[in-house]
Formats: C-alpha cells, structure tokens, sequence
C-alpha cells in the first residue's frame, strides 16, 4: 500500500463523504489494486478490468467503511472479491463459447504460461473450496492471499483468532491435494 497514513485519512474523509478524498484516495490505491488484482488474475486485461471494478466498488461503496479496522484490509476484501466475480465471468465465458473453433483460434492466453496456471489452479480451488467448505475460505483468502495478519484476517472475518486458525490450517489441508493434483 502507499503511505498508510495519508490513505488512511483520506479513506475516513471519503467515507465521511468528501469527494476531493475520494479522488484522492482511488489515485493512491490504483496501483497497489491492480498489482494486488494480477495476483489473482493471470491475464493482464483481466486483471485491469478486475482493478477497474475494484475501483468503482470503493468508490461506490466507501461510505460503508467505517474506520474500525484499516482501511487495507477493506480494500484487500474488495480486490479479493472482485477478482474471485471475475473469474467466474470469465470461467463462464469460456463455458458459453462455440467449441467449433479450429484450435488456433481458441488459444486462450490465460492458459499458456505456468504462472498462470498456477493462477488459475488457486482461482479454481478457491471456487471449489467455496462449494465444499464455504466457512473456510474467507481465513484462506484474508491470510494466504491477501497476506493480513492473522488478528487482522480474524477481525475482518469476524471470528475469534483460534478459530481463523483452526479454519486456515482445515483450509489449507483441504487445498494443498487439489493444488498438488493441478500441477
């Protein structure tokens, strides 16, 4: 993130309101956002449009910040949530397109470099994890993704900070086979 402090208090003046704030605090963030959505996203493009929606969610939505923990950690619940909706746009995409296609012209960037797949395996696992354990992904995503601490990802997931623990450590146990598999 850049300067906490000054982003800080422009997240609590904009949440207040204050539009100068506002554009203030969206020209700091923006490129920490889309270094943070090209964690999740291996596609560039994706990874912008995911930014750009990260974005506008903060921008609609600040006023619902209410300055009790960092406002990083709203942010990074953002970004986590926006890239996950744009994954599954694009999975769904990708489900909806003609399979007629010759080959060559169905060569999906995303799925040509072992970053991304990589990328796209944790993307893929996070969706079944989701299915299968709902209640384990939000202590997966806060500390393994978007790197809080643990009391941060424990407050910003509202349980007790044994039990982000306890789910983190199931979490993990539950994604390391299907990741492991991927590969």
């Amino acid at each position: 993130m850049p300067d906490a402090a000054p982003t800080e208090e422009h997240a609590r003046r904009a949440a207040t309101g204050d539009p100068a704030a506002l554009e203030e605090l969206l020209q700091e963030i923006r490129p920490e956002v889309l270094r943070r959505c090209a964690r999740f996203l291996p596609c560039r493009e994706d990874a912008e449009e995911a930014a750009q929606d990260v974005l506008l969610q903060v921008a609609r939505r600040i006023t619902t910040f209410e300055g009790r923990s960092r406002f990083s950690t709203w942010l990074y619940t953002v970004v986590a949530n926006c890239c996950r909706q744009k994954y599954r746009e694009l999975k769904r995409r990708a489900a909806e397109q003609p399979t007629a296609l010759e080959p060559a012209q169905h060569v999906d960037p995303r799925t040509t470099s072992v970053i991304a797949g990589s990328r796209v395996d944790l993307l893929e696992a996070l969706e079944r994890l989701e299915r299968e354990h709902p209640h384990l992904v939000a202590p997966l995503v806060y500390r393994d993704i978007c790197q809080l601490e643990y009391a941060e990802a424990a407050e910003r997931a509202g349980i007790p900070l044994g039990t982000l623990k306890s789910r983190l450590h199931e979490a993990r146990r539950q994604v390391r086979p299907w990741l492991t598999d991927a590969s």
